[in-house]
């Protein structure tokens, strides 16, 4: 029982002494591992940030026997995308049609989708800097660590089937929000089959930032699934143990 103690307090102070001795050593970046880790971490940032800082609104023009006047309301929605909870808007805060539009949302709720890709891709973009600060920091420790190498490349493929799940998600939903924003709403709000009111609908607000993210979406699952590659070849499974060259073995690669 002491004898193991020692050897994990051993292990531990190793690992402390390798941890504590950063050295930065920009040659990784230059390899596909790092070069790769460097454009995932790139493509993170725009598929978060195209999604998670969209704002828009939906206009449609309403016009009544007894007004003369036509007038616009307005529902604005964004991240995460709850449209049931976007209620219309009058100009000034007026009656139109004798109705009050404020009681009156957008359809679905679609904030599951979008908020689990967003978040997703955060996390990403956080396991990313920890990737690139241990590749040009503690390029020896990463290395000579069988377990290092491994937790990188079981996360790489976890990551690259979550992209798919994600982005697919988000896909679907964006779908429907633009059904829901678009020109069917006016069937689908009562006032508007009230005699006397007609509706008609104006515009909505562009979502090609939207589909930008859903296109990064998909890169980054390329790009994570063909790093694959890279982090599998600093496995024990695709080269001796990295561990040999302190016991007289083999030596491991030059390079990540």
């Amino acid at each position: 029982m002491a004898s193991n103690i020692y050897l994990v307090r051993q292990r531990i102070s190793r690992l402390g002494q390798r941890m504590s001795s950063f050295q930065l050593n920009l040659n990784p970046l230059k390899e596909p591992l790092g070069f790769i880790k460097v454009l995932e971490w790139i493509a993170s940032i725009f598929a978060f940030a195209t999604c998670g800082g969209f704002k828009g609104k939906t206009e449609i023009l309403v016009s009544c026997v007894k007004e003369p006047e036509n007038k616009t309301i307005t529902a604005a929605f964004g991240y995460p995308f709850r449209l049931n909870e976007a209620s219309f808007q009058t100009p000034q805060d007026v009656t139109v049609c004798g109705v009050d539009w404020k009681k009156y949302v957008l359809i679905g709720d679609y904030s599951s989708s979008a908020q689990f890709y967003v978040t997703f891709a955060v996390f990403v973009f956080l396991y990313c800097i920890a990737a690139l600060l241990l590749y040009v920091g503690y390029t020896n420790l990463y290395r000579d660590s069988r377990k290092l190498t491994m937790t990188d490349f079981v996360i790489t493929i976890v990551v690259t089937f979550l992209w798919l799940v994600s982005t697919s998600a988000w896909a679907k939903a964006l779908t429907d929000i633009k059904s829901a924003t678009g020109s069917s709403i006016v069937q689908e709000l009562k006032p508007c089959s009230i005699q006397g009111v007609m509706c008609q609908f104006v515009s909505v607000t562009s979502m090609g930032s939207l589909n930008v993210s859903v296109i990064f979406g998909f890169l980054n699952m390329i790009l994570w699934g063909g790093n694959a590659w890279f982090v599998y070849k600093e496995t024990s499974f695709h080269s001796p143990s990295n561990t040999s060259t302190s016991q007289g073995g083999i030596p491991p690669p030059t390079g990540i």
